[in-house]
């Protein structure tokens, strides 16, 4: 689902805000979405028929609560939304990608209602289109392992399953005093859980702050014992509360987040999520004396109250696109946190590959595997190598990804030094080698996970609409194509990873050709060289005399996606057009084993690895185009969805190369015997 949210999504709230916080006034998120909803936030006084922001319950908001008061001006307060960011605000200051904007009262504050209770007392959430994608959006949370903070490590074990969890909060914390609770509450938790559960194992997980020393929790070292552990270590929410036998919790999100893992909480506050029939409740909201499910109760609070934004697109958004753009910023998080040293890069692709990968501590080079792999041991780092460079039996001993450009590349070749903007990183080898497992083929072998087919669905017509490829190269207009029965013939660099690995009998394009010749002698070949083939700057060429005895049409400067759909089939080596002709419907004949052969897609001559089985379109564009890669958006600067680099190819808003690169790309065409010194 995609689409700007417009400002009916604040009800209730005046058109001018006004506020008397300077770190409001810094907030350029806030002011952002605000004002893609329609509203206009000013620091100072109100004047008639304005209204006054302030943040939540915060130590700062009695000026903005006096002044409304005074005033007789509506008091709105905003809050972040449950699914914030990778690190907490205070350790990055990493803008939320969703905010609750209230002018009933705050949705932690048991005290008084909040539009939020209001959502969820009285809206009609019986809709099946709402329970669906509540359904949907909850089970991607859950296996994308998403919460309000996302900076934990996926790989850390969990204690063994059958524990009861105590959810430890932050001292002070203003959700903890407005719903009824206070330090005493989390000692009467404990005492609670230990005579509710005298034989079981105890597990109080410490909150992410207090464990990267923010700020103090209410629970220490101290509390440890025979049958109580303190977990300080960032182990994922989910994998602790699939873990759990029983929780509870103050006011924590992890609550809320309990539920949507089918628990029943007990429940020492009044948070938001108790008083519906879904919790046990130590002290009950008499006035919430509707029943939800669990479904409803997360339409409420993740569907239709909070304000979510794109900020790759600069655009309010549904949940659903905020959960993309969160999933691309989590999975570098977690591929990248212990930081790279890169083996095997050109030096005209370091600077993107250090904005890309060296975000959470910057990329170290080192041209040779051997002392990368050796640098990466003693530093704690992880290896990356770029996957053509790796040395034939390598061995890394630290954990090692191996890195090809992705398939929605760029606008231009990587021959003319125009950089990508996406990646593919593989833990397990790479995906044009079929000599051995890749991540793609494992991808590919997987179920969909759920609204995985809808997605690709949906991406997969965008793409065939936009008429995207990998390069999206300036192509002059078809000539007249000769009558009968079209076969497209991609020609390849015959020196590429993607041949030598993968090709099988037919190794070179005049192979290819002579190949399809013999199997088709009455039908129209159409040749289309490659383009670095062409520029010559890589080897693969065949001389005009032989090639006019095997092609009736030789398009070197053609739009590939522009002559598939001219053509009945195409015959391939291993060349992604075989990839780009399946998206688009048209049957494929493979005479060797690229990494879209061997599930029952493809007309294969050569052998395919028999672990492959069978698969689906769809889920072959999900691994490959949407779960395989990383995308990195130019305009942004941050990792993002595959959405979103698909609207740059299309809309052609990508910053140019660099004045360096460009010198260099055109300097490389007067020297191209002597490409081995930048590829």
């Amino acid at each position: 689902m995609s689409g700007a949210v417009g400002p009916e999504t604040l009800p209730g709230v005046p058109r001018r805000l006004w506020h008397q916080n300077l770190s409001l006034l810094r907030d350029r998120r806030l002011h952002r979405m605000l004002d893609l909803a329609g509203h206009e936030l000013r620091f100072g006084l109100p004047a008639a028929g304005d209204g006054v922001l302030v943040w939540g319950r915060s130590p700062t908001a009695w000026r903005g609560e006096a002044i409304a008061a005074r005033r007789h001006a509506p008091l709105v307060r905003v809050e972040d939304a449950f699914l914030r960011s990778v690190h907490p605000g205070r350790a990055r200051s990493e803008p939320p990608l969703g905010l609750l904007i209230d002018p009933v009262g705050v949705h932690f504050d048991s005290a008084a209602p909040s539009r939020m209770e209001q959502i969820l007392q009285a809206t009609d959430l019986q809709n099946s289109n709402l329970l669906a994608r509540a359904e949907a959006n909850v089970a991607r949370i859950r296996q994308l392992h998403l919460s309000k903070y996302n900076n934990f490590d996926l790989s850390l074990p969990t204690p063994d399953p059958g524990f009861v969890l105590i959810v430890d909060q932050t001292k002070g914390d203003a959700s903890i005093r407005h719903s009824g609770a206070s330090e005493v509450t989390f000692r009467a938790m404990l005492d609670c859980a230990l005579r509710d559960h005298p034989e079981a194992r105890i597990v109080i997980r410490t909150h992410p702050e207090t464990a990267a020393q923010l700020r103090p929790g209410h629970f220490g070292p101290a509390d440890a014992g025979v049958r109580v552990t303190l977990l300080t270590a960032p182990v994922s929410p989910h994998h602790l509360l699939a873990a759990a036998a029983e929780v509870y919790t103050v006011s924590s999100q992890l609550g809320f987040e309990a539920i949507l893992h089918g628990h029943r909480p007990r429940v020492f506050g009044q948070p938001f999520y108790a008083g519906w029939g879904l919790t046990r409740d130590e002290q009950p909201i008499t006035r919430r004396n509707r029943r939800l499910t669990a479904e409803q109760l997360f339409a409420g609070a993740m569907l239709l109250a909070p304000l979510w934004y794109d900020p790759c697109r600069d655009r309010l958004c549904p949940l659903e696109d905020a959960i993309d753009q969160l999933e691309a910023q989590t999975r570098a998080f977690r591929e990248d946190r212990h930081g790279h040293v890169a083996a095997g890069m050109r030096l005209w692709k370091r600077s993107r590959l250090q904005a890309i990968f060296g975000v959470e501590r910057p990329l170290r080079f080192r041209y040779d595997p051997a002392a990368a792999d050796r640098l990466a041991v003693a530093t704690g780092r992880n290896l990356l190598i770029w996957a053509g460079k790796e040395p034939y039996g390598f061995d890394p001993k630290a954990p090692c990804l191996r890195v090809e450009d992705g398939f929605l590349r760029s606008r231009g070749l990587g021959a003319d030094l125009v950089p990508p903007l996406s990646v593919v990183t593989d833990d397990l080898g790479i995906y044009y080698d079929p000599s051995r497992p890749s991540r793609l083929e494992a991808l590919i072998a997987c179920p969909l996970p759920m609204g995985g087919r809808e997605r690709a669905m949906a991406l997969l017509e965008r793409v065939r609409a936009a008429g995207v490829s990998k390069y999206n190269l300036p192509a002059t207009p078809l000539p007249p194509l000769p009558e009968g029965y079209r076969i497209l013939v991609p020609g390849q660099v015959e020196d590429d990873a993607s041949i030598r690995k993968g090709a099988g009998a037919v190794r070179t394009n005049l192979g290819l050709l002579q190949a399809v010749r013999v199997a088709n002698p009455g039908a129209v070949v159409i040749y289309k060289p490659h383009p670095d083939v062409v520029a010559g700057l890589r080897p693969g060429a065949i001389p005009p005399e032989v090639l006019a005895g095997l092609a009736d049409a030789v398009l070197p400067l053609a739009d590939p996606v522009a002559l598939l759909a001219e053509v009945a089939e195409v015959w391939t080596m291993t060349s992604l057009l075989g990839f780009e002709a399946l998206i688009r419907g048209v049957p494929v004949t493979c005479l060797g084993a690229p990494f879209y052969a061997g599930w029952g897609l493809t007309r294969d001559q050569a052998p395919t690895p028999a672990r492959r089985g069978t698969a689906d379109l769809a889920t072959l564009v999900h691994a490959t185009l949407i779960a395989y890669p990383r995308y990195w958006d130019p305009v942004s600067r941050q990792p993002c969805p595959p959405e979103v680099v698909l609207d740059r190819l299309s809309s052609g808003t990508i910053p140019a190369p660099g004045a360096l690169n460009r010198l260099v790309a055109k300097a490389q065409g007067l020297f191209a015997s002597y490409a081995h010194l930048w590829r």
